[in-house]
């Protein structure tokens, strides 16, 4: 079985004490640990990082293996980075595009994702549950690969 990878874009080291308004006061870390509870209790790896430098980024991504599942909240990049955008292209591993805020209700810039059309979806606006409601998913995405690798080992 694949593993669900989620990856963290720039400022966002800084949660819990930048913009509460928009990004709530839970630190990164402590959406961390509630994640890495949930992967736990359904059995799965979740691999959690954080980057201020997109060069780092794009390496990650282009590490994932196709049995992988990634969770990716880009921060500011999601508005500004082609190299992110293609390097999502350039792997086959379905991504999911997660905010805390709801970036359709903010500021014009932040209101087009370069990465959408490449990701199989996305969340955004519910806070840390965007993170909690994306693991869901990629849980339950990843129990049929494993279901039917299983079955083709038997």
């Amino acid at each position: 079985m694949g593993k669900i990878y989620v990856f963290n874009g720039p400022n966002l080291n800084l949660l819990g004490q930048r913009e509460p308004r928009h990004y709530g006061r839970q630190s990164l870390r402590q959406i961390e640990d509630e994640l890495q509870g949930m992967a736990k209790a359904a059995a799965v790896e979740c691999d959690f990082r954080q980057t201020n430098h997109e060069g780092v980024l794009l390496d990650w991504i282009a590490a994932l293996s196709e049995e992988d599942f990634l969770i990716l909240n880009a921060g500011a990049w999601t508005h500004t980075s082609i190299a992110l955008r293609d390097a999502l292209a350039g792997v086959k591993v379905p991504a999911l595009e997660i905010h805390l805020s709801n970036i359709h209700a903010r500021e014009e810039f932040r209101q087009h994702s370069l990465i959408a059309a490449v990701c199989i979806g996305q969340i955004c606006g519910l806070g840390k549950q965007s993170y909690t409601l994306a693991l869901r998913y990629a849980i339950d995405a990843l129990r049929p690969v494993a279901a039917h690798t299983e079955e083709a080992e038997r």
